[in-house]
């Protein structure tokens, strides 16, 4: 690369970090783009991996591959410890890198707010690692209900939990009940797998906040047509190997249709599925820059970091505030992939005006450009808010795929993707059913307390190589 000419570090391969490095194609500038893995992925269809209707390598692309036409672009595997935005120099192991310019756009990770111990028993949906392990464990939850004669232990067995009412959370909850009741239906003699229960907790008064309350009564509808009970108003206060006790949100206004829990309540269960929260990566702890309590960097209307304008933050590690109207308090933008995409192309457009020109204008304010909001709860159910143009069940789904097929990288990722979700809809089977040993652990936590096979189940498998989980990267 050239010496003198600008050189950019991009932290994270994400959606954000992902669109700048293309972004900045035609740009004279030497990029560097580090990420901890070799792979980009589509976080969007992560559930499909943990419910076995797709495998990693369907949705998860090499950087390397991706950015391979892009001579200024140089990719580093690495896992970055700091910034230092004094020296201007990113930290990783046995390395650093100097830079003129820098984008942090690492994303977020689960938050347990404070119980941090909650995480072995209710994984989160972040990461490959976190799908597989999820799809384990609903998996091995029906196997082990097979073998249990005890009605009271199989009940416990085959009931799931899924803890957040955002988009995340129906999917998650939508996809158990439609295995459940669909695809695991003639696999088991013991059990009758559409015997499971699926529950659904939200502390708030209605699921979807980021919907009206219209699409969200839908969805809730759409939920209920699969068997899915829905709990609003409920706060948990435990999680633990005997399953979630709820309490009460007094305060909870509730939907036509949607329950809320007693005043205190305990539910039995094997498999807990966390979704309820999000915090920034603690990478920006390093940074010495100020923060909001979800560790989100707060930034300037340029989408750079206070006193530092050659550095930026975008998509969910950044706060970044919208002006309301007068007499209103300002909006933050989510934490959403169109969010992250378009600060990314901002921010690009920036570094190549201060680059090409002798004198660079001053920097327009970033501007998000909301083209709407959609969430799928199962095989034709979905809601949709395109700018106003709310839509529902079958042609929300319709909606869904094809903007999932579109933004999904790679043309055989779309092709082999877009054939599994057929052959699923014609057939209700799921390829992807396999019970394998992730390796996963929870962050800073003893061995992993998570469900595995009964003795008499690993015996009869012994005759064989134990599967491992392929890389995404594949």
């Amino acid at each position: 690369m050239d010496a003198k000419r600008r050189r950019v570090v991009i932290v994270g391969g994400g959606f954000g970090g992902l669109e700048a490095a293309k972004a900045l194609a035609e740009v004279p500038v030497d990029v560097t783009l580090v990420d901890r893995a070799n792979y980009h992925l589509f976080q969007p269809l992560l559930y499909q991996v943990a419910m076995a209707g797709l495998s990693p390598a369907e949705i998860a692309s090499p950087i390397r591959a991706i950015l391979a036409e892009q001579s200024n672009v140089r990719v580093v595997m690495g896992d970055v410890s700091r910034i230092d935005l004094e020296e201007k120099r990113v930290h990783l192991e046995g390395d650093e890198l100097p830079y003129d310019y820098v984008i942090v756009a690492v994303g977020a990770k689960t938050s347990y707010f404070g119980n941090d111990d909650w995480e072995a028993f209710a994984p989160g949906l972040k990461n490959v690692e976190d799908a597989l392990e999820i799809r384990r464990r609903v998996l091995v939850a029906f196997e082990r209900a097979e073998r249990t004669p005890d009605a009271r232990a199989r009940r416990k067995l085959l009931t799931f939990v899924v803890i957040g009412g955002g988009p995340t959370g129906v999917e998650l909850a939508g996809a158990i009940a439609e295995l459940s009741r669909h695809v695991l239906g003639r696999d088991f003699r013991a059990i009758d797998p559409r015997e499971a229960k699926v529950v659904l907790i939200e502390a708030g008064p209605r699921i979807l906040p980021s919907f009206t309350e219209d699409l969200a009564h839908s969805a809730v509808e759409q939920l209920g047509e699969l068997g899915v009970e829905v709990r609003t108003g409920s706060r948990v206060v435990t999680i633990d190997e005997r399953g979630v006790e709820l309490e009460d949100g007094a305060e909870a206004d509730e939907l036509p249709g949607l329950g809320s829990g007693k005043e205190r309540e305990r539910i039995a269960s094997e498999t807990i599925l966390w979704a309820a929260g999000v915090e920034a990566s603690g990478l920006t702890r390093t940074l010495g820059a100020p923060l909001d309590r979800q560790g989100r960097v707060v930034v300037g209307s340029d989408c750079a970091i206070p006193d530092h304008p050659e550095a930026f933050a975008i998509g969910d590690v950044a706060r970044f505030e919208v002006p309301s109207a007068k007499g209103k308090a300002s909006t933050v933008l989510p934490g959403v992939s169109p969010v992250a995409m378009q600060q990314a192309r901002y921010v690009a457009q920036i570094i190549a005006w201060e680059v090409e020109s002798d004198g660079a204008p001053p920097r327009e304010p970033f501007w998000y450009l909301d083209k709407g909001t959609m969430a799928t709860i199962g095989r034709s159910r979905a809601i949709a808010d395109a700018r106003g143009l709310k839509m529902r069940g079958f042609i929300a789904w319709l909606a869904w795929l094809f903007v999932h097929i579109w933004y999904l990288i790679g043309f055989r990722n779309r092709v082999v993707v877009l054939l599994n979700w057929a052959w699923s809809y014609l057939s209700y089977k799921r390829g992807a059913r396999l019970i394998t040993s992730t390796g996963w652990q929870p962050r800073g936590a003893p061995p992993s307390r998570a469900p595995s096979l009964p003795e008499a189940s690993r015996s009869r498998e012994s005759g064989r190589p134990r599967e491992r989980a392929a890389s995404p990267s594949s």
